[in-house]
């Protein structure tokens, strides 16, 4: 992947509710950067860290789309406040009949923050701390959450990476380089993503990279 195409992608990976003015597509390299911007992501509230010393079970949460299930581990002990946030919003059933909205094969696909005729759920909780750090990496399965350009913006909206994705890991502290919170992985069901990443997708709206048949998140529940 060219330096310049990274650019593009770490620029508009910050999701918002609409495409950036920057997004549209006139050269190349903007087409490819538009491909990448991922919507809004909505947060929740933040939820007190695990303490120190405290033993922490990782809970596993079940994915049920129209497209397949699939299971994965939530990272309580590395990413305490993202998964509580996760948690929450589970609990609450706002991911139920939710879409994954944004889908980019050989990226990841985004979803959790959209209904199936594309209109943007109100978060219901305040965003939360990032909590992207240096060993949390962005590898393919993961799952992260997806912000806006303001590094502690993140709500409810999250993505799984469909392969390694290094660039969008921890690098520093600064709003370019501060990275996306990776807080679990895929442990069952990867050929689930794998089928999702290769759906047709086209426009909606001002929105790109939309699967032409919605690909609708059942429910989600902790298992």
């Amino acid at each position: 992947m060219s330096g310049q195409r990274i650019a593009f992608i770490v620029l508009l990976l910050n999701l918002h509710s609409t495409p950036l003015l920057a997004a549209s597509p006139q050269a190349s390299a903007k087409a490819v950067a538009q491909k990448v911007s991922v919507s809004k992501l909505q947060n929740s509230k933040e939820q007190p860290a695990v303490g120190k010393g405290a033993s922490v079970s990782n809970p596993t949460v079940v994915i049920e789309t129209n497209k397949g299930t699939l299971e994965a581990e939530l990272w309580l002990d590395k990413a305490p406040m993202t998964v509580q946030n996760f948690l929450k919003y589970t609990a609450e059933k706002y991911y139920d009949n939710t879409v994954f909205h944004r889908v980019i094969p050989n990226f990841m696909i985004q979803g959790g923050g959209f209904t199936p005729d594309m209109k943007e759920k109100d978060s219901k909780h305040a965003p939360i701390k990032n909590e992207a750090k240096p060993d949390l990496k962005n590898v393919k399965g993961t799952l992260a959450m997806a912000r806006t350009m303001e590094v502690n913006s993140a709500t409810s909206q999250f993505f799984i990476n469909h392969v390694d994705n290094d660039f969008l890991d921890q690098r520093g502290t600064s709003p370019q380089n501060f990275g996306y919170a990776v807080f679990g992985k895929v442990t069952k069901g990867m050929e689930v993503v794998d089928a999702i990443a290769k759906v047709p997708t086209g426009n909606h709206g001002f929105h790109q990279d939309v699967p032409k048949e919605p690909v609708i998140i059942k429910s989600i529940t902790q298992k």
